[in-house]
């Protein structure tokens, strides 16, 4: 009798496994396609195009769950999960184009989605607080000789970007005006210039605009646009990169019991809207960061972490920052303790696909950067 075996392949380079078992060389690579499955959500389709989408979906080997009312049309408008491998979906895709109910757009917008997902390398945003009450060093680095050193330190270190702030954001603070804010920001801006880039993390467009002015690279605005109305006017007009975070609330009342029907959606949705805002500014250079800790639970967090790579659906590059927050439950533990469980929490989101980590420990992310290399599919 035959002994079968079998093994499944997980995390693998499903191209050079084909190879490996001789097949065609020439159709390795489409032929990979055929072996990458993705599910997808599409909101909001009306019954003929869900209908549509669902028969085409079939044709092509793969399936589309809907709203069961869409075969009678008594249902207005139904969300879809398509699934299918890339190969399938592609496909789908290029029918959809002759397809009428505007549906040629959606099958140009799945062809370009699933032609364009890729893992980039992810790149380290040291943390350079220069307050007197932020959560996890404040106090350390409001004086201008201190923010110098380890400015360079974090340079030296390995940092990508160091994202400097003069207000603390975090649960139950208080705003900080301006003019503080500027006082605090402009020498260590004016410093940094030219040795890294820089990212400056302010709800305040004024701060924005004078800190793009000495030479900042790019804005974090932690509200999301929603703090300060002129702040996309100010990006629109310098053409800088804006990191657009997600915030239920202020800090003033953001952890007042946060809630969410479905925290995924509910965030990527409320991004997505923020994302088309911005676009109608005239901002393509687009940052997005879910907002770990900011308007959400214990539960939420652990949850955007897990599913972080459904962020990348929104097109732009995702960036995480859990580095030494609450959610490590470690709040009595010193910072280097907290810093090697923030390690071990942002191996999960880069392997979920975070283009961009936020830490205070540069140095200890860029090994670990350096270490998951080594485990990324060739």
């Amino acid at each position: 009798m035959h002994d079968f075996i079998l093994r499944e392949l997980q995390n693998t380079n499903i191209e050079k496994e084909l190879l490996n078992i001789g097949f065609d060389k020439s159709y390795a690579n489409k032929g990979a396609d055929k072996f990458r499955y993705k599910n997808i959500k599409i909101y909001s389709l009306t019954p003929a195009q869900a209908n549509i989408l669902k028969q085409t979906a079939i044709s092509s080997g793969a399936d589309c769950a809907t709203h069961r009312e869409v075969i009678t049309g008594n249902v207005e408008k139904s969300n879809c999960i398509l699934g299918g491998s890339t190969s399938e979906i592609l496909k789908i895709g290029e029918k959809l184009k002759f397809q009428p109910f505007g549906l040629k757009i959606l099958g140009e917008k799945l062809i370009e989605y699933v032609s364009t997902q890729k893992k980039n390398k992810c790149k380290i945003v040291g943390i350079l607080n220069l307050t007197d009450n932020s959560f996890s060093d404040g106090g350390m680095y409001n004086n201008f000789e201190r923010a110098k050193e380890h400015l360079l330190e974090m340079i030296h270190d390995g940092a990508d970007i160091i994202d400097i702030g003069a207000e603390s954001t975090k649960p139950y603070s208080e705003p900080v005006s301006a003019e503080e804010q500027l006082k605090k920001l402009l020498p260590v801006v004016d410093f940094a210039k030219g040795k890294v880039k820089i990212s400056i993390d302010t709800r305040s467009a004024l701060v924005a605009e004078e800190c793009i002015k000495s030479g900042a690279d790019i804005i974090n605005d932690v509200s999301g646009f929603d703090y300060d109305g002129e702040m996309a006017n100010v990006i629109s007009k310098y053409n800088v990169p804006i990191i657009i975070q997600h915030s239920k609330g202020r800090p003033e009342n953001m952890q007042d019991c946060p809630q969410y029907n479905d925290v995924i959606e509910g965030i990527f949705l409320a991004l997505k809207k923020k994302i088309d805002f911005a676009i109608s500014k005239g901002i393509a250079n687009i940052i997005v960061d879910p907002g770990i800790g900011f308007g959400k639970t214990r539960e939420d967090n652990f949850e955007i972490i897990k599913r972080l790579k459904e962020f990348k659906s929104l097109g732009y590059p995702v960036m995480i920052g859990l580095s030494r927050k609450s959610l490590l439950n470690m709040k009595d533990a010193d910072n280097f303790s907290k810093d090697i469980y923030t390690t071990a929490l942002n191996s999960i989101a880069i392997e979920n696909g975070a283009d961009y980590i936020r830490v205070h420990n540069v140095k200890m992310h860029k090994h670990l950067i350096a270490l998951m290399e080594m485990f990324m599919v060739k």
